[in-house]
């Protein structure tokens, strides 16, 4: 009537994404499901992306446990009760970076911009994904116990110490997924979420308790691994798969994911929210 063109979902500002209508909580759970099944449906058309929980924990379950059993715990059956859980949790953690990096090439491809201009709730493009990605750690995880199993690993714990100890690990890949997804927020590219993740993930895997036992290395680096907060996961893992014993450092665990959802989930959603 003005001569004015009607906006669209293309062109609308951040005050009318602010105002965009509620989604009610069962079509949010709807969405989110079917944001799920895209994420579901990517991994089996692109297998390359569930390299690092297939291929990887089979190639370092074999590579550690046949190259430093010997010299870590006499033997490579000696080794597995170290290695195994160690595996595990390394499996879960490092996987939870692709959540970041796919994030950001969703969004730079301009998906965000379709899912801009539907009428669904925000969240949902970003839970759907990490709820696909607790099949992924749950793969991973999986694979590291059949291949420690046939090489001789047996687990003292039982099959409900080893499943809890899967969905330990899969709850802090799950947890630590978010800190990469705000990253994924932030970064300029898919590459340099990569490589921040890297800078992260060098020093809290490797500098923990996940390959070697704490005692075996210098008083400083001790101290050093004690703190990493990777390590009370393996120590919790270790405690379930091996004895099935609840210990404090299972109720630590639990309440380290707790923070860092509690920190890194509002920060994400608020940094999307301000690029959709």
């Amino acid at each position: 009537m003005n001569g004015l063109a009607k906006p669209t979902s293309a062109t609308r500002g951040p005050a009318d994404r602010t105002n965009r209508p509620s989604v009610p909580v069962a079509d949010a759970i709807a969405q989110t499901a079917a944001m799920t099944w895209r994420a579901l449906l990517k991994m089996r058309r692109n297998p390359e992306q569930l390299v690092d929980v297939t291929v990887m924990p089979l190639l370092l379950t074999a590579l550690f446990g046949f190259m430093f059993g010997g010299a870590v715990a006499g033997g490579m059956v000696a080794y597995l009760p170290t290695l195994i859980p160690g595996i595990v949790a390394y499996g879960a953690v490092t996987a939870c970076v692709a959540a970041g990096t796919q994030l950001r090439d969703d969004m730079d491809r301009g998906v965000f911009d379709r899912f801009r201009s539907l009428p669904i709730a925000r969240i949902a493009p970003l839970a759907g994904p990490m709820v696909a990605d607790l099949i992924r750690y749950a793969l991973a995880g999986s694979l590291t116990l059949a291949m420690g199993i046939v090489m001789g690993y047996r687990p003292g714990g039982g099959v409900p110490g080893v499943m809890a100890g899967v969905l330990l690990a899969m709850l802090t890949g799950w947890s630590l997924a978010w800190v990469f997804l705000y990253i994924g927020t932030i970064a300029r590219s898919a590459s340099s979420v990569s490589s921040l993740s890297l800078v992260v993930m060098l020093p809290l895997t490797f500098v923990s308790n996940a390959f070697v036992p704490v005692e075996t290395l210098p008083d400083w680096l001790q101290t050093v691994v004690r703190l990493n907060p990777v390590s009370l996961v393996i120590t919790a893992l270790r405690d379930l798969m091996n004895n099935a014993t609840l210990t404090p450092q299972v109720g630590y665990a639990l309440l380290g994911c707790a923070i860092v959802v509690a920190v890194f989930l509002p920060l994400t959603v608020r940094s999307y929210s301000k690029k959709v």
